[in-house]
């Protein structure tokens, strides 16, 4: 596996920002390839409830890569997952007297199939917190509470 790897994304915005409170936060990203989104701030920053912010984006990051990086310790340890559920959770706060995030966790729900070592697919998690490079490139814990299903 190559040890560089790089990524893009366009960001485009439109509008006028006569007032605070009134211009759009909307905006559009696109990534070479793939389809073109529509996203805005949180609604607690005057952005759109309806689309994707990216306070969602950073805990749906987390999430997904702590699941890539799961489901890839189990297949190389032989143990077969069938399906897996998170519930991820965020906090924002003023710490150090910045607005931050100050912790996650995420809360994976793992279902194996019939005879799979429930004790190895526990440990898992350790290792793929351990592999997941978001988790790892982020300032703030990322804790998992995880609950292993047959």
């Amino acid at each position: 596996m190559a040890h560089t790897h790089s990524y893009q994304a366009t960001i485009s915005w439109r509008g006028e920002t006569r007032d605070y409170k009134s211009y759009s936060r909307e905006y559009s990203v696109a990534v070479p390839g793939k389809p073109t989104y529509k996203a805005s701030a949180d609604a607690a920053f005057g952005g759109d409830p309806k689309l994707h912010n990216p306070e969602d984006l950073l805990l749906i990051s987390l999430s997904t890569c702590h699941m890539l990086s799961y489901l890839a310790v189990c297949a190389r340890a032989g143990i077969v997952v069938i399906a897996y559920e998170d519930h991820a959770e965020a906090t924002m706060a003023i710490k150090d007297k910045r607005m931050r995030f100050t912790d996650v966790v995420l809360h994976p729900r793992v279902t194996l199939a019939p005879g799979a070592d429930r004790t190895k697919a526990e440990a898992a998690h350790a290792q793929a917190h351990d592999e997941c490079f978001i988790a790892n490139s982020v300032n703030f814990p990322v804790r998992h509470e995880a609950t292993i299903a047959a």
